[in-house]
């Protein structure tokens, strides 16, 4: 079975195919600090079998947080907290990421505003962002270019940089949300720079035998917004600074759209084929049979269990008992599984 062999990328070998994508817990404070749930939560999918942990959306700077309760990575005090939850996971064998974040428009934390590329709200519950000038968004690229050296000193073995679900790098890459009329808008290459001054930065500090993900919503579902052709053209723009593309949609705006077991699969499958990289495929995967399909097909290389992780801490360790694969147990849990 594909789902349970390593997989190599740079450096980092992942023991398996699997990985917990980034998932808010609102579980912090508002320093944004690493709390005991956080340690438990993240540790308790290592030992549960899981091959790469992505730590959730975290703050480059204050108000660039979804919520006040988020975790944030825009102060030294933070690396402590956070190296000592990189111990924990690592301890139990699995590698383990941090998305860097922010917000834009989307941010609810309590700070006194919010910024985005135009002052466009994301609907009539949030406030209206105020525009960023040229010297905020450079401010901007620095803070994600000291946040990634954080994430180095607190010992992650990957970085994925957050371009996705209508926070504040795919306002910039969308049209929709994207009103500029300098050189952060109006054609691709101008609101790619946001993403490319980012990722130039980050490789500064970040060592070069370590990852660079990418999370990206290749669809907007709307016309005039991101569809997959466009984003295979936005990913051709940045993927010589990049290792991997994790691949959603939405989140944009508010429009609905089908969703439905592996509904983003071929968005993963189109970016990997058309741009020649690897791409982590995710949404609503639940079922050993869906992920080998993924794997063989060669749809992604890697495939992130959202829910089903959220539901079962030990989703590997069960998935591998109720389709008789051999793999690894926990020592501790051995007993259970034979």
């Amino acid at each position: 079975m594909k789902a349970l062999t390593e997989y190599k990328i740079k450096n980092m070998v992942l023991k398996n195919r699997i990985v917990m994508p980034p998932m808010c817990m609102y579980s912090s404070d508002e320093r944004g600090f690493v709390k005991d749930f956080h340690k438990i939560h993240y540790t308790s999918r290592a030992i549960g079998g899981v091959g790469l942990i992505i730590v959730e959306a975290t703050g480059v700077v204050p108000n660039g947080r979804i919520t006040s309760r988020d975790l944030g990575i825009w102060s030294d005090d933070h690396i402590e907290g956070l190296k000592s939850l990189v111990e924990s996971v690592k301890a139990y064998g699995s590698k383990i990421a941090i998305q860097l974040a922010h917000a834009g428009r989307k941010c609810t934390s309590n700070d006194e505003y919010i910024v985005a590329p135009s002052p466009l709200r994301f609907s009539e519950e949030y406030r209206v962002p105020r525009e960023l000038t040229v010297e905020e968004i450079k401010g901007l690229v620095k803070s994600f270019r000291d946040a990634a050296l954080r994430a180095y000193k607190a010992g992650f073995d990957a970085i994925e940089i957050h371009g996705a679900h209508g926070y504040l790098i795919h306002e910039f890459l969308s049209p929709l949300t994207n009103k500029r009329t300098d050189e952060y808008g109006g054609s691709l290459e101008n609101r790619t720079r946001f993403l490319k001054e980012i990722l130039l930065a980050v490789k500064e500090v970040w060592p070069k035998d370590k990852p660079i993900l990418l999370r990206v919503s290749a669809d907007d579902y709307m016309e005039g917004g991101i569809n997959k052709e466009e984003m295979v053209k936005i990913i051709n723009e940045v993927k010589e600074y990049i290792d991997m593309v994790h691949v959603s949609t939405g989140g944009l705006i508010s429009v609905r759209f089908p969703i439905f077991p592996g509904y983003q699969i071929s968005h993963s499958e189109t970016i990997k084929r058309e741009c020649n990289i690897p791409t982590i495929a995710v949404g609503l995967i639940n079922e050993l049979d869906q992920i080998e399909e993924i794997l063989y097909n060669n749809r992604a290389d890697l495939v992130a269990i959202g829910r089903g992780l959220l539901r079962d801490p030990h989703f590997v360790l069960n998935m591998a008992y109720k389709n008789r694969l051999k793999m690894k147990y926990p020592t501790q849990y051995e007993r259970g599984y034979y």
